[in-house]
């Protein structure tokens, strides 16, 4: 029964050279109902950052089985400023329900990662949510608008195309619940 769960999937954030960082055996990572991969924002502490994460998606789904893992990759700058570092976009899932969530360059990655998929790797991502999307306005290659979320505040240049992190682009602390209803609706 392990077997079947190999091949990994090719996903930029789910891809096959990236390393774990939540701590959690891989084994144990496979068995999980639902696994959400979260890649941090610019700057943010390893390994699934501050402003946005799990407690608001653990409320929303009480008593389901939800393993959260965070990408390793360096949050730098140059890399948001290279459209996401090309190795945060390379990491490995199974088949589990999969989202995707990004926060600010991390969107990026979401994107990025996206464009790289079959359809049938697609068709395996429940939910993708971006917070402080770089390439707002822009469709998430291959996953459904119905089965995307992008939350961008007034005033958040980065959502502006611009570079300048201000305060509307670290409040999205205040949006987690809703993303994390939006979550829940898509893999429950």
């Amino acid at each position: 029964m392990l077997f079947s769960l190999f091949p990994f999937v090719s996903l930029s954030l789910f891809a096959l050279a990236a390393q774990w960082s939540s701590g959690e055996p891989l084994v144990q990572m496979l068995w999980m109902a639902s696994k959400v991969i979260f890649a941090r924002g610019t700057t943010e502490p390893a390994p699934i950052g501050i402003v946005v994460g799990p407690p608001a998606l653990k409320a929303a789904l009480p008593g389901k089985t939800l393993s959260f893992a965070g990408v390793n990759y360096p949050t730098s700058i140059p890399g948001f400023l290279e459209g996401g570092d090309p190795q945060g976009s390379k990491t490995m899932a199974t088949d589990a329900k999969i989202v995707a969530v990004g926060y600010s360059q991390c969107g990026q990655l979401v994107h990025n990662s996206a464009k790289q998929l079959s359809p049938a790797v697609s068709a395996h991502i429940n939910a993708a949510v971006i917070f402080g999307d770089p390439d707002d306005g822009q469709a998430v290659a291959g996953i459904s608008a119905a089965n995307t979320k992008v939350i961008c505040h007034k005033g958040d240049d980065i959502c502006l195309h611009g570079d300048a992190i201000l305060l509307p682009h670290l409040t999205y602390g205040e949006d987690a619940g809703t993303a994390a209803a939006f979550i829940a609706g898509k893999v429950q």
